[in-house]
């Protein structure tokens, strides 16, 4: 069974990592499945677009990870590689 998109953004699940993302001059730790994917998710699609597999590819792992806490290693490492290719980290 595959999370639905308000499940995902809702979730409370912690991530293998916190991650701290600067961006326009502001500092925002990311630390559970929820904060992450609201997080990719609310940036416009057109500033992900560079990165559109590595993006779905996370928005994926999300939706995973809310659904089965066991997915929360690949979760991460998702968002781990879309963050580092997007020169985030």
């Amino acid at each position: 069974m595959t999370a639905v998109a308000g499940d995902a953004a809702d979730s409370d699940t912690p991530l293998r990592a916190i991650f701290k993302i600067s961006l326009n001059g502001k500092t925002e730790s990311i630390a559970t499945v929820g904060q992450a994917y609201r997080f990719i998710t609310t940036l416009s699609s057109i500033e992900w677009i560079e990165f559109r597999a590595l993006h779905a590819h996370a928005v994926q792992a999300l939706q995973g990870a809310a659904d089965n806490a066991m997915l929360t290693v690949q979760a991460t490492d998702a968002l781990r590689a879309l963050f580092v290719r997007a020169k985030l980290l």
